[in-house]
């Protein structure tokens, strides 16, 4: 287990993080890329805890959803199963799983202060700190893809669905664009990943 952790995690992480799926038990599962989450736990009918995590992860964000997920069950396990899924109960245990790897041994210099920064009230996933989200990104062993934020208003871009948008104002915290088979408008996150299309 050990070694296939090496593979996925900074390597001083792969001894902590072994230890700590020990302790609690856990069957770790690296799955193939899901789009819609990096992580997922669950506590199994017969009781074992099973935690997934994407394969296509660069080894930070991996080390991250990593100790989310483990943050989860810890904090059912300690708080009840009938606390929200990223209350104040989850986010206090993934302040305290994950405050022993926010370190140089581990994550680039480049990274600390903003994992420091987003740990102070970590949110649901890391990828809603924009900042945050873009720094990690740097790391990803593929990278065709860009954030709705970067790209310059009037660019037309593709979602995963296929479906082809123009980005063309900001509202607050999201950005507005235009489907451009159906003329409707929609919001994105600011980093929404897209795949930016060369105007025509």
């Amino acid at each position: 287990m050990s070694e296939t952790l090496a593979r996925y995690i900074p390597e001083h992480a792969v001894k902590p993080v072994f230890e700590l799926i020990v302790a609690n038990q856990v069957h770790l599962k690296i799955v193939n890329e899901r789009q819609t989450r990096h992580g997922d736990y669950r506590k199994g009918l017969n009781g074992k805890h099973e935690i997934t995590v994407n394969s296509n992860l660069n080894k930070y964000k991996f080390l991250i959803t990593l100790i989310h997920e483990i943050s989860h069950l810890v904090a059912f396990e300690k708080f009840g199963r009938n606390i929200k899924p990223h209350g104040n109960e989850w986010k206090y245990s993934f302040q305290r799983l994950m405050i022993p790897y926010i370190r140089p041994e581990i994550f680039p210099n480049q990274l600390l202060p903003l994992l420091a920064r987003h740990f102070k009230n970590p949110t649901a996933s890391s990828d809603t700190d924009a900042t945050l989200a873009l720094a990690l990104k740097q790391f990803d062993q593929q990278n065709d893809k860009n954030y709705v934020f970067e790209i310059p208003y009037g660019s037309v871009f593709r979602i995963q669905n296929g479906k082809i948008f123009k980005k063309i104002a900001v509202r607050t915290k999201r950005f507005e664009c235009l489907e451009m088979s159906s003329g409707k408008t929609y919001l994105f996150n600011p980093n929404a990943e897209v795949e930016l299309l060369k105007s025509s």
